[in-house]
């Protein structure tokens, strides 16, 4: 199964490490940092111009990518879970 991260970025849910609050973490001055190093490396994809609500990290042949995603973490959870546990 894919989770649809915005525009047209689909990601197979096995290769997702983690979904995170970009509001939350712009509290943390370690993941910041992270985020700034690896967008440096060439890590980051920006999925839209909008203002990022979440960041997805995942592993993309066999190496990991951060999705700068315009939709929120929780929308973005839950959209994961509804995959796996549709009634």
């Amino acid at each position: 199964m894919f989770l649809h991260l915005g525009e047209n970025i689909v990601v197979p849910l096995k290769d997702i490490i983690g979904i995170f609050d970009i509001e939350k973490s712009m509290y943390s001055s370690d993941t910041m940092q992270f985020l700034r190093l690896a967008e440096e490396d060439g890590f980051v994809e920006r999925i839209t111009k909008e203002k990022p609500k979440s960041f997805v990290i995942a592993e993309v042949n066999k190496k990991s990518k951060i999705y700068l995603s315009p939709i929120s973490s929780a929308t973005l959870s839950k959209r994961s879970q509804s995959i796996y546990y549709e009634p």
